[in-house]
């Protein structure tokens, strides 16, 4: 029986080529800058010259997020020379072993402190809003080197996938309140699956030798050329209640409306609640999710064993072992096993604004919708799959830029760590351009659901559906390619 996906070789071959289509704004020049670049030694003076920003609009920024005021009376010299590629940097204190501290500090001495940002002290929505508004009164006011920076501007983030999602989600509010450009995003990878950064070229970790890499990684990010990333809204809207310390990326909403043209097989519920979100590389719901709870959890309350990605990864699979992710008790009701007992699927197909119902395989213990190549810590369980193959399901090449996810299931944690290692590819579902879930809970309580790593519990009703609406945000993201 032939297998979906390709032969060891060209697996090989196609898990070396980028799933991301590059823009083309800094030409062939700025790649061959890319090639050696570990080998290049960029001292402090030029760095600071290439990406810091004149002293006084470093503190007139800094004083509009404090005051929370985007007003400014700073004025300028045309004595100032505008930096080439102005870069700004939030860091995740809680990453990186818990190494966010450490990192921070080498940033701030490297480029300047105004320009670095503590996660826990200043979050992006308001440097947003204050800090690039500053620059954009000054710049209305006729301070040119204020324009430029603004229009040059790009941003680095020191963290996880969940990070990066949240100031990517941040940054994509700018679309909303026509305030363009929006600055591009490089990654500096500090969490545990780092799979943005992978599929990116930032790599799947930050060297050991971090004093000298953040050096490296910066000048990279002000030279490298720009990618496309689709990112998607989430909804969630669940009988009165709300999810108990849900993911940065996740708000409340009073926009709660539910097409009741489609078959639903519970009742909807009387009264509503909604969340809202956007993810970049996957949401999943089952077993999986349950498991990244617990560590997610663990981690928060003993931060001392959560210490770097290799401790991470062992409680990670610890969790897999506790929570029946490899085993189902013999004890469990059938009907608390299998998603398919509580969860209906429909998708719109590309190109199609007709709902369309998927079963949901009976084995399926975790759904995941997938943007990206990268998913567990850089491995592809949608596989590498043959053209006939692809025509024969009716699927296309998958892309990070082509308006689909890919949804596919992961039976239990024999089948995912098959999976993983990429002997087998996983259960594949569907391709689709939206995606409407109707889950009900019976005798769940809870259903386990995460978007970026970022987990949480969502309560289920005994009497009423939740439903889960994902469609893709009309603007892409941009961010920095750094392979």
């Amino acid at each position: 029986m032939d297998s979906p996906s390709s032969s060891t070789g060209d697996s090989l071959t196609a898990r070396m080529i980028p799933r991301h289509s590059s823009l083309d704004s800094f030409g062939a020049m700025k790649v061959v800058q890319l090639v050696n670049l570990a080998s290049i030694r960029v001292s402090k003076a030029e760095l600071r010259q290439r990406v810091m920003l004149p002293k006084y609009l470093r503190l007139a920024i800094r004083d509009c997020i404090l005051r929370k005021d985007d007003s400014s009376s700073a004025s300028s010299s045309s004595s100032y020379l505008t930096p080439e590629v102005p870069l700004m940097v939030f860091v995740n204190p809680k990453s990186g072993g818990r190494q966010g501290p450490l990192i921070k500090e080498r940033l701030q001495n490297l480029i300047s402190e105004e320009q670095v940002f503590d996660l826990t002290e200043v979050k992006p929505n308001e440097f947003i809003r204050y800090g690039l508004g500053c620059l954009e009164v000054l710049a209305a006011q006729g301070d040119e080197c204020a324009r430029e920076i603004r229009e040059r501007m790009r941003i680095v983030v020191a963290g996880g996938d969940g990070t990066v999602g949240w100031v990517l989600g941040c940054l994509g509010e700018l679309n909303l309140q026509n305030r363009q450009p929006v600055p591009p995003v490089s990654i500096m990878p500090l969490g545990t699956g780092n799979d943005l950064s992978r599929s990116f070229g930032w790599g799947g970790s930050f060297p050991f030798a971090w004093k000298s890499a953040i050096k490296r990684t910066l000048y990279r990010a002000s030279i490298a050329p720009i990618s496309r990333l689709d990112s998607w809204d989430i909804l969630i809207t669940m009988p009165s209640g709300e999810i108990e310390d849900p993911p940065y990326s996740l708000k409340t909403t009073q926009e709660c409306i539910i097409d009741q043209s489609l078959e639903i097989v519970g009742e909807f519920p009387p009264s509503k609640n909604g969340y809202e979100g956007v993810f970049y590389n996957y949401f999943s719901i089952g077993m999986d999710a349950q498991v990244a709870y617990g560590f997610h959890h663990l981690r928060n309350e003993k931060p001392n064993l959560a210490n770097g990605p290799i401790a991470n990864k062992i409680i990670y699979s610890g969790y897999g072992c506790s929570q029946g992710w490899f085993m189902t008790h013999c004890t469990n009701d059938p009907g608390l096993r299998g998603l398919k007992n509580i969860m209906t699927l429909h998708i719109k197909k590309q190109d199609s604004s007709e709902w369309e119902k998927v079963p949901v395989p009976k084995s399926v213990r975790a759904v995941v919708a997938l943007n990206l190549h990268s998913y567990g810590s850089g491995r592809n369980p949608w596989g590498n799959l043959k053209q006939d193959y692809l025509e024969k399901r009716g699927f296309v090449e998958a892309q990070a830029d082509d308006g689909l996810l890919e949804i596919f299931g992961l039976k239990q944690g024999w089948h995912a760590s098959f999976v993983m290692v990429e002997l087998i590819s996983a259960k594949h579902i569907a391709q689709a351009a939206a995606i409407r879930l109707e889950i009900r809970g019976g005798e769940w309580k809870d259903a386990f659901m995460q978007m970026d790593g970022e987990p949480w519990k969502q309560p289920m009703s005994k009497d009423y559906s939740t439903f889960v609406d994902i469609k893709r945000v009309p603007h892409q993201s941009l961010i920095v390619k750094g392979d």
